[in-house]
């Protein structure tokens, strides 16, 4: 049966619940509760007003909060509508269903709904976001921008849109009225002039909307945009005092892993008895060993590990001079240690923005070629000494003492160090069991090999920073995907690709920030010596295969890699 509904026996319940007043509006502010909880969120003052513009006016919400206000006012009316005319929704039942009709005398329901906000707060999630997230820029300040310094001479601006993973800048589209690098100069100047430090203002290239075809200005470039976004964006916070202990504790096991390299290589000269002490499953029922016995050990280990650790250093200080020239900031760094090579570099942070792509290119660069370039001198030096004394190199001292036996089949895990090796030393040294050489060979090989895995183009160390500064970061994408793939695979590494590959993947995939002008190239001299100094790390990372191995005559057929 279809029941009629009846809008006057509705009427005084849904009149009742409509003449309810606010619980706040009967209220003195002092003792409202929804003061109360208002001053509970603890909101700052800055959430009456424009998140984006300081508390300059009233809020004036976006396109998209105004319809989303009105989707809810809709809602609001729509459903208080239907609880009057549903019987359903709360409304009296018709008089044909008198038995279980509400008595009009009824209280009204227990939980009254919600108050609105009080007037002059913006409770709403927008606001809110806004103020969790950085801070944004001004849009008064855009348009005195665009008044005072873009216009037909200069950067003639055609459209803006927010930019950033939080829209926190704002890319202004347009055409250039002049070289790329004299206008920059003179936008940037201009900005600084208008609002000192506040804002800072960088070059791109302008994104790509997807299926958009490519930009005919330039010859099928990129057509340029300027970004206009706060300084305190671009920059580094301050060191904190838990960073600088977790710097010196990374400090401390980096050394420690040196020395337990160090330690390692003399493992040929320490005697039979020590180490089936140091082996043994049950130590206490054996003579421990004389601490004078291990001394001469520990002093033979030193050289080793301060060697390692000595690259280490050299890599960071070239990091931080060539920082210095540029007047970039950098963090300190936080070494990350490997008990077989020593360290696998560091992770330093740039806290200013660099000024082009040339100097974000020098900067990363330096480390690698300046701690590979000392290690390759040791690792020669080493080699030399590693040879049957002839000449003058067989009255130096103690250089026979000093020789440490390595098996040989380490030096199968390099084609480029393995094939260095076999040349230098010959077939007759390097056809044995274990290889006798000099401990600066070990330095020079683990150090080389910290600069090449530093220099491998993949996320935010040193080779993909050079890679995104050389070639851009849709190319430092690709290279990063192959890279991964590579170590993941272990054809690059060895025993190191996995640890390494975690190491970059966790802590290092991210790209670097991009430069004020990212926009002029780097040209191709320096292009040319990153691409000649991936091939080169490529090949020191390069396991030699079975094959090769043999045909090289390095060791005696039983394979490491």
């Amino acid at each position: 049966m279809r029941i009629a509904h009846s809008p006057a026996a509705s009427s005084p319940r849904a009149a009742s619940r409509r003449s309810i007043p606010p619980p706040c509006a009967a209220m003195p502010s002092s003792l409202s509760p929804c003061a109360s909880s208002i001053r509970s969120l603890a909101i700052p003052p800055r959430l009456a007003s424009n998140p984006l513009s300081h508390a300059r006016g009233p809020l004036r919400p976006s396109p998209v909060r105004r319809r989303a206000r009105g989707i809810r006012a809709a809602g609001q009316e729509g459903g208080e509508k239907e609880k009057d005319d549903n019987p359903k929704a709360g409304g009296a039942l018709p008089d044909a269903d008198a038995g279980s009709k509400a008595p009009e005398s009824s209280p009204p329901p227990s939980s009254p709904p919600p108050s609105p906000s009080p007037p002059g707060v913006a409770l709403d999630s927008y606001a809110v976001i806004s103020l969790l997230g950085p801070e944004k820029v001004d849009a008064d300040d855009v348009a005195l921008l665009r008044a005072k310094l873009f216009g037909y001479s200069t950067f003639f601006v055609t459209g803006q849109e927010p930019f950033g993973e939080a829209g926190e800048a704002v890319l202004l589209q347009g055409n250039l009225r002049g070289p790329k690098e004299e206008v920059f100069a003179k936008l940037r100047a201009g900005v600084r002039l208008l609002f000192g430090a506040k804002y800072e203002l960088l070059m791109v290239n302008e994104p790509r909307k997807p299926g958009a075809p490519p930009s005919e200005e330039g010859g099928g470039e990129a057509r340029v945009a300027m970004v206009v976004v706060r300084a305190e964006q671009l920059q580094g916070g301050a060191t904190t005092a838990w960073q600088f202990a977790l710097a010196a504790l990374l400090l401390a096991l980096t050394g420690g892993a040196c020395l337990e390299l160090g330690l390692a290589s003399q493992i040929s000269k320490v005697p039979p008895d020590v180490i089936r002490y140091f082996t043994s499953p049950n130590p206490e029922e054996l003579t421990p060993p004389d601490v004078v016995v291990l001394a001469p050990f520990v002093r033979n280990a030193l050289p080793i590990a301060y060697g390692v650790f000595g690259v280490q250093v050299f890599h960071e200080v070239a990091h931080w001079l060539t920082a210095a020239q540029k007047r970039v900031r950098l963090g300190i760094p936080y070494l990350v240690p490997n008990i077989t090579i020593g360290s696998f570099g560091a992770v330093t942070q740039i806290k200013s923005p660099c000024p082009d792509r040339a100097a974000l290119f020098d900067i990363a660069i330096a480390g690698p070629l300046a701690g590979a370039s000392l290690s390759l001198a040791m690792f020669a030096a080493g080699l030399a000494l590693s040879l049957p004394p002839s000449g003058p190199l067989a009255a130096l001292p103690g250089l026979q003492d000093s020789l440490v036996q390595v098996p040989s089949q380490l030096f199968q895990g390099s084609l480029l160090l393995g094939a260095l090796c076999r040349a230098v030393l010959g077939y007759d040294l390097m056809h044995v069991a274990a290889v006798t050489i000099h401990p600066l060979v070990i330095v020079g090989w683990c150090g080389l090999t910290t600069s090449a895995l530093n220099l491998l183009p993949a996320g935010r160390i040193d080779g993909g920073r050079a890679t995104q500064a050389a070639f851009g970061r849709d190319t430092v994408n690709i290279t990063s995907l192959v890279t991964y793939g590579l170590l993941g695979l272990g054809l690059l590494g060895g025993p190191f690709s996995l640890p390494f590959g975690l190491y970059v993947l966790f802590l290092q995939r991210n790209f670097e920030k991009p430069a004020l002008n990212d926009v002029t190239g780097v040209g191709w001299q320096r292009q040319a010596v990153l691409a000649g100094a991936i091939a080169l790390a490529v090949f020191t990372l390069m396991p030699l295969w079975d094959g090769l191995a043999d045909d090289l005559g390095i060791g005696l057929g039983s394979q490491l890699f």
